[in-house]
């Protein structure tokens, strides 16, 4: 069954047929085809281009075919292209002759633009509940664990002290960053093509407005040209699950660090770990490796299909049936990541010693240090000279700066030209509050600002998290 057979005198190459087929990929639109059909259906009778009975009949059909479909019993014939063809002819099968008027005003074109809208909006819903599985993961990580005291790091080197659950929060900020350009991109795509034809609109008064409320679209495309090119939308889900396994890429980098032996800070599950075939010994985050691996094969969706796009002319071109492989497996991917690290995160074990224990090295409170001498009236300029030279002194002593006796605090400070700080060179409490300052729980407790480490901040951050999340 050929759409164009009226025009040629010899049938297509059997390497043509088989290069062009879609099939195989495009029955995932099924679904949203037949209801984009019914729709259509209405708005034909609506025009009065079908008869009552008619849009009756072929409506019934139709919905049967959705049953077919949501049972998983529909065959897909391939000699048949495409999931457009396949299902007009299964209805040509039950209704007969009638079907042929299904496609009156209608365009493969029109027709996909809109049934691959649909398919994102849904998409979009279920990416959305997947990423509020992996932020109710995280946050109750951050309740179960999140006291743990962690080495936060600049450089990959030790920076300032911070919470664990002050880290997994940061992962449910850059979450509902994720989920905030799914819903903006919902918002532009949520337009209906239906109508606008092969390129210059549809040669009946359809009432396309309706058709579009009848699909849950917030209007009709004002362009027809436009609507049944664009592919902007495909392009803006593809960068947000990119962006998005950036994200999840990032905290599986940090998981398969910490739960290195020479780290310790976290245990994998058996359950989320694998082992190797050849080493006993081993048990590796192979569900961390391979979201950070996968995400490259995302971003690399993102890069073939704005490289697709860039060079065609309007209105619809072929090129266009490349768009579904790179949205289907990228979503399908991100959907599967969150759920993998989700289900991991629920499971991990946290060794809040080893965390701690290296939470005292790198002399990690020095900046704490530095602001308890700001708070006594020193500059910060200068507070920073002075906490360098007393790291220093500490690093050749081979201890920490809690540990510095009180001669070698009051060194620093008189060693300076600021007066502030030679000032408090002669009070006796300087060296006991330098030092009680220079204690991680000090440290963090300092940090008492909107957003910051201290733990107070941090339950309430949580709290704010879990009532956001219905948790």
């Amino acid at each position: 069954m050929e759409l164009w057979g009226g025009r040629f005198r010899e049938s297509s190459d059997q390497r043509l047929a088989d290069f062009t087929r879609s099939i195989e990929l495009d029955s995932a639109l099924a679904e949203d085809d037949l209801v984009g059909s019914i729709a259509h259906v209405h708005g034909l009778a609506g025009a009065g281009l079908l008869t009552a009975a008619e849009a009756t009949a072929i409506v019934a059909g139709l919905q049967d075919l959705r049953a077919e479909v949501a049972a998983g019993s529909i065959a897909w014939d391939p000699d048949l292209e495409d999931v457009h063809l396949n299902l007009e002819a299964a209805l040509a099968v039950r209704i007969g002759p009638l079907a042929a008027k299904l496609h009156t005003g209608r365009s493969r074109n029109d027709q996909v633009a809109t049934d691959l809208r649909l398919w994102a909006r849904r998409a979009v819903t279920r990416l959305d509940e997947s990423i509020v599985g992996m932020e109710r993961a995280l946050v109750g990580l951050a309740e179960r664990e999140g006291e743990a005291i962690l080495p936060g790091t600049t450089h990959i080197q030790p920076a300032q002290p911070i919470l664990f659950g002050h880290h997994l929060l940061a992962y449910v900020e850059m979450l509902e960053r994720d989920r905030g350009r799914l819903v903006d991109a919902r918002r532009r795509f949520n337009v209906s093509p239906l109508g606008s034809g092969a390129l210059a609109g549809a040669g009946y008064p359809l009432d396309r407005a309706a058709t579009a409320t009848e699909l849950g679209f917030d209007g009709p495309s004002a362009n027809s040209l436009d609507a049944v090119s664009d592919r902007d939308f495909v392009v803006e889900i593809l960068a947000a699950v990119a962006l998005g396994m950036v994200h999840l890429s990032r905290l599986a980098e940090e998981l398969t660090w910490w739960s290195n032996p020479r780290f310790g800070f976290v245990r994998l599950s058996d359950a989320f770990s694998t082992g190797s075939s050849m080493m006993p010994n081993k048990k590796n985050p192979d569900p961390a490796e391979l979201v950070r691996g996968r995400a490259g094969r995302v971003i690399g969706a993102l890069a073939g299909m704005l490289a697709m796009l860039k060079g065609l002319p309007l209105a619809y071109q072929r090129d266009l049936q490349e768009d579904k492989a790179p949205l289907f497996e990228s979503v399908a991917t991100y959907a599967a990541s969150l759920g993998i690290l989700a289900g991991l995160l629920d499971d991990l074990g946290v060794d809040r010693a080893r965390m701690r224990a290296a939470a005292d090295e790198g002399f990690i409170t020095a900046t704490a240090v530095a602001d308890e001498l700001v708070r006594r009236g020193v500059s910060f300029r200068v507070a920073h000279q002075i906490v360098g030279r007393l790291v220093a002194e500490a690093e050749a002593a081979g201890t920490g700066l809690a540990d510095l006796d009180d001669a070698t605090f009051r060194d620093a400070l008189a060693g300076c030209d600021d007066p502030a700080a030679r000032a408090l060179a002669g009070e006796p409490p300087t060296p006991r509050l330098l030092r009680a300052a220079a204690g991680v729980e000090a440290a963090l407790a300092s940090c008492d600002v909107v957003g910051g480490t201290a733990p107070t901040r941090v339950a309430a951050a949580i709290a704010t998290a879990r009532q956001r999340l219905g948790v």
